[in-house]
């Protein structure tokens, strides 16, 4: 019993993100700000021309006062009018960004998704309906994780799939953990097995196709053997997955999420195993299944983002809510519509703010502008120039270890490739490394730590939906990071080899 109490436990995401805040205002008073000049780069996609604004790798200048003395102008503790202070941090970071991304759009699309499910959990058509899946996959359980992990990873490659996992987590979960798993299995084939598709494309819109299109080599080539990588990524996936899940299914009790997920096992998300599965059940499962397919269709052929999305995902809530109230599910009114909306939304407030709190971390060093005087942006150039100091493979490799760590400020896969690539892609002809490398180096930097940070606002709202902390998460995933990391390492340096 006292060994218990001297155990440690894993502080609160919270916490976390204040403390990394803490370190980053400190180190505003250490590295002097930089900037960039930037330019307008235009390269050939799918037979269309396209134009991206692109910092100038030859410009950086660090920011000087009037003697030539560097500027390193530190963190003040508050600042009125709307200023970046440290206590200014989780106001600014929530209001930052735009509707097409973070912090703001995504704090939206987290609330809105959870409203939307809540409507639909008030329905209790997923209840039914997993209880269902567990009726008809008796004996055949384990099938479902090989499945919907390449699907998911499969949905990353091709068209850069990532927040859409928190909807599909809030699905999966309780699927998950009915059958005799836990939280964590649900988010490794859903958000997990997105980033890892996403890491090893060789056509994702958002990643590698803007990356290969800023360095000059043409766009979507060297896909035969980023598709090896993505098989060989994703079959790894699947095996530690299932290895990891089937330990859970002998004892529960080994799982680091066991007690959060007694909200599923308790909160009326899988109790009653004698239940009716009704035609209203069943046209509520076919409109979310309907929505998601709408969804992919969107995403896939017209590249609807954030704020088409949200609203897809309102639509499906709106439509399950009617159908809920004419077929009388679970006694539903048109107030436990609403009502639903208020606890759905409620149930992902904390995913919610951690995102504005993480992206105040961006925000006091500066934010990711690379034509404004940053912190950030002196840590970006300084990386640059140490980079080109090695041996081919070598310097392949320190490219991939950059943009791995750069990844916890610039989540956003566009933007890093925006940030990041206009530096790389001169920096390897330096070194002596192929730009495809440069490329591949930026692609698994870029997807994997995504699994990891608690900058990603896709991975800390599938979190917030499997009730997961972050500290819990980073506890379990650490192990398979590392094996990630090595498999990466491994084919960023054959690539490097065989002049990829």
């Amino acid at each position: 019993m006292e060994k218990e109490q001297k155990a440690w436990k894993v502080p609160h995401t919270f916490i976390i993100v204040f403390f990394v805040v803490l370190a980053a205002a400190i180190l505003t008073y250490v590295v002097p700000k930089g900037q960039f000049a930037t330019e307008e780069l235009t390269y050939m996609k799918d037979g269309e021309e396209q134009t991206k604004t692109v910092l100038d790798p030859d410009s950086f200048r660090y920011l000087k006062d009037e003697e030539g003395n560097l500027i390193r102008e530190g963190t003040s503790l508050f600042e009125p009018g709307g200023g970046i202070g440290f206590l200014n941090y989780v106001f600014e970071g929530l209001v930052s960004g735009d509707k097409w991304g973070s912090a703001v759009g995504v704090v939206a699309f987290i609330l809105i998704i959870g409203g939307a499910f809540g409507i639909i959990m008030k329905t209790r058509a997923i209840e039914e309906g997993i209880l269902k899946v567990i009726e008809r996959t008796k004996g055949k359980e384990s099938l479902i994780i090989p499945i919907m992990f390449f699907l998911f990873s499969l949905g990353g490659a091709v068209f850069g799939m990532g927040e859409e996992a928190i909807a599909f987590a809030m699905i999966l979960v309780p699927i998950m953990i009915a059958i005799g798993y836990d939280a964590i299995t649900g988010i490794m084939i859903t958000y997990v097995a997105t980033q890892i598709g996403f890491a090893t494309s060789w056509m994702n819109p958002f990643g590698v196709a803007i990356a290969q299109g800023v360095s000059g080599v043409p766009v979507l080539s060297g896909a035969g053997f980023r598709i090896v990588m993505w098989a060989v990524f994703t079959l790894v996936g699947i095996i530690y997955t299932w290895k990891y899940a089937k330990s859970i299914k002998k004892d529960p009790k080994r799982s680091l999420s066991y007690t959060s997920d007694e909200y599923f096992r308790n909160e009326g998300k899988v109790k009653n195993l004698n239940t009716t599965f009704t035609l209203g059940h069943s046209l509520v499962i076919i409109t979310v299944a309907a929505g998601i397919a709408w969804i992919i269709w969107g995403v896939v052929e017209h590249a609807y983002y954030i704020p088409e999305i949200a609203t897809q995902f309102f639509t499906i809530g709106i439509a399950a809510g009617i159908i809920g109230v004419l077929f009388k599910l679970n006694s539903m009114s048109w107030d436990d519509v609403a009502n639903g909306f208020i606890d759905g939304a409620k149930d992902l407030l904390p995913a919610a703010l951690v995102v504005g709190m993480a992206k105040g971390i961006v925000i006091i060093l500066g934010g990711d502008a690379p034509d404004a005087p940053s912190v950030l942006n002196t840590i970006l150039f300084g990386a640059g120039q140490v980079v080109g100091d090695f041996p081919q493979a070598i310097s392949a490799w320190c490219m991939y270890l950059f943009q791995s760590v750069f990844n916890f400020f610039v989540v956003s896969g566009s933007g890093q490739a925006a940030l990041t690539m206009p530096l790389m892609a001169p920096l390897a002809d330096i070194a002596g490394v192929s730009r495809q490398v440069a490329v591949l180096a930026f692609q698994l930097g870029d997807g994997l730590t995504n699994i990891l940070v608690p900058t990603s606002a896709a991975l800390m709202g599938t979190l917030g939906a499997a009730r997961v902390d972050w500290g819990v998460w980073v506890k379990f995933i650490i192990k398979f990071m590392l094996i990630l990391f090595i498999l990466s390492s491994v084919f960023v340096v054959t690539a490097s080899l065989i002049n990829f």
